[in-house]
């Protein structure tokens, strides 16, 4: 348990550049508590004690702005970083040395008491990173080491390696090897840009040079006319 409990720590300071101490992270980080607790109500969840499951996980959200559900499945060194407004569905999974910014909804899509028991929320590999403000809704599978861009809405599965932005969310570039992907703080890679705004962009661009190439040929043809009158008169 203290080992867990050390890796933990020691996952937010590999990963937050403000943190200095594990003490520090210990009494002043709310994502740290909300992992603490959450620990603590699935453990009472999975031993049939459900309701006051639900409770731990209800004062942790209160003191942290942070809502897991006991029923999800978490694996080693997640680290939530601000954490403010982060929710975890209760069929969701998540996988080892996972990365979640604050604002990010894992949730579910299906309602009804037909879908209880099956999986309603998404299943997130190892070394995943998802920015602030995304969204990851159904029971979609997203891939090790995959890279989710900050308010990207995410409804498809995503493989492993990737790096997802926009809304709906569509792969922007592709790691070789999920191993072998950097650390990127909020799910941001340098230089990548929104396909469709690349796409409107060009557009744009392709326009504005259309209409200097039309206004050259009505000058041209002007010019043509004028020096036609001029030969008539």
């Amino acid at each position: 348990m203290f080992a867990h409990i050390k890796d933990d720590l020691d996952s937010f300071l590999a990963r937050d550049p403000a943190a200095k101490s594990r003490l520090e992270i210990f009494l002043c980080y709310p994502g740290f508590h909300a992992v603490m607790l959450y620990k603590l109500s699935n453990r009472l969840w999975r031993s049939h004690m459900r309701l006051i499951a639900r409770v731990i996980s209800q004062f942790a959200r209160f003191i942290t702005g942070i809502e897991i559900h006991p029923g999800a499945t978490i694996g080693r060194r997640f680290f939530i970083d601000h954490g403010m407004g982060v929710v975890i569905g209760e069929t969701a999974k998540i996988g080892d040395d996972v990365t979640i910014y604050h604002g990010v909804t894992l949730g579910g899509v299906a309602t009804g008491t037909a879908n209880k028991g099956a999986v309603r929320h998404p299943q997130i590999g190892n070394q995943v990173i998802i920015g602030s403000g995304a969204q990851l809704l159904g029971p979609i599978n997203v891939g090790d080491g995959a890279r989710i861009g900050s308010n990207a809405v995410v409804v498809k599965d995503v493989e492993a390696g990737a790096t997802m932005v926009g809304i709906p969310a569509r792969q922007v570039i592709k790691q070789s090897k999920a191993e072998d992907a950097k650390f990127a703080a909020y799910g941001a890679m340098e230089g990548v840009q929104d396909p469709r705004q690349m796409t409107i962009d060009n557009l744009v661009r392709e326009v504005q040079m259309l209409n200097r190439r039309i206004k050259e040929l009505e000058s041209q043809n002007q010019n043509i006319e004028a020096t036609a009158e001029k030969w008539e008169a």
